[in-house]
């Protein structure tokens, strides 16, 4: 069984630290830790250190231990930390190896990254990551259809804490959590906009959207959803949507859909005073037109929070 600390954290929302690279593509140190600290002290306190949208793909082995200590450090003690594991299982079992000596609270194993899966082998997968960890894994379901006897075994596993749940699918959410195990916390892994749906059928926390860079939004719907207020509830998530769905688009001279997810968030950091910073390839920062656009949604994003809070 997971820690409490651990499913505690779960069973709220967990904001993304995204990786601030200088124009050189070079990761600032400081200002990740900047983030981390001015993050919780706006009152969040879950963080996914390395993540999907930290930008895992595009760093190296000795970068994602070097960002995580940088996260945990940064941190008081009572945050709760995941950071993103991914690849090989050698490689991922030498990761794990280094994010327990830095003391994360779990693992957030990153969806696969082959071109061909079988869910027999994804589960030895998991089950091998999870006999590794001293601390908990968080399978992160996305970009793959898995069946529901498949998620109801990885419920099973012994060392699963969690899973981060990221498809679209509320029905298939909605068999695979009542047949599970009831130790796992089950998280909404697509942010603000799925949030209602999917906590009625038995997700307990979410991930965050544009509450990586607006905490009160993902605090509020938090403390909504716990309420069972679902008329603010649906207020709350439906001011997220714009930014959102903005984050879902090709951007410029592009076909492939969400392209801008990452600098759109990074553009809302430093809309709200955080640090944002550049990319690295595949991706590209918004152009001058995007970012006219972010600000005009992010402006009536806020807008509509001073409306609701």
């Amino acid at each position: 069984m997971a820690s409490e600390k651990l499913q505690d954290g779960l069973r709220s929302v967990a904001a993304g630290l995204l990786t601030p690279f200088d124009d050189d593509g070079e990761i600032d140190h400081e200002k990740l830790a900047a983030n981390a600290e001015a993050l919780s002290s706006d009152g969040l306190g879950t963080f996914l250190a390395c993540a999907n949208i930290s930008e895992y793909h595009s760093l190296s082995q000795q970068e994602r231990i070097d960002i995580t200590e940088t996260s945990v450090s940064a941190l008081s003690d009572d945050a709760c930390v995941l950071a993103g594991v991914g690849g090989s299982t050698k490689s991922a079992r030498e990761l794990i190896a280094a994010y327990d000596r830095i003391g994360v609270d779990a693992m957030m194993i990153m969806p696969p990254d082959h071109t061909y899966v079988h869910e027999q082998g994804l589960l030895k997968y998991y089950e091998a990551l999870a006999d590794a960890a001293e601390a908990g894994i968080v399978p992160y379901v996305r970009g793959f259809e898995p069946s529901v006897p498949f998620l109801v075994s990885l419920t099973e596993i012994e060392g699963v804490a969690g899973i981060k749940y990221a498809i679209p699918d509320a029905v298939k959410l909605g068999q695979a959590i009542p047949a599970g195990d009831d130790d796992v916390v089950w998280v909404d892994g697509m942010a603000e906009p799925h949030a209602l749906s999917f906590w009625i059928q038995g997700v307990e926390g979410f991930t965050a959207g544009v509450t990586n860079f607006e905490p009160r939004l993902g605090l509020e719907l938090l403390t909504a959803l716990r309420d069972e207020d679902w008329e603010r509830a649906r207020a709350l998530q439906n001011a997220a949507v714009p930014y959102q769905q903005f984050r879902s688009e090709t951007g410029e001279d592009n076909t492939l859909a969400d392209a801008i997810s990452v600098p759109a968030v990074k553009y809302g950091l430093e809309l709200a005073g955080y640090n944002g910073g550049a990319v690295r390839e595949p991706i590209v920062g918004l152009s001058e037109g995007d970012k006219r656009r972010a600000e005009t949604l992010y402006e009536e994003l806020q807008s509509d929070l001073d409306r609701l809070l």
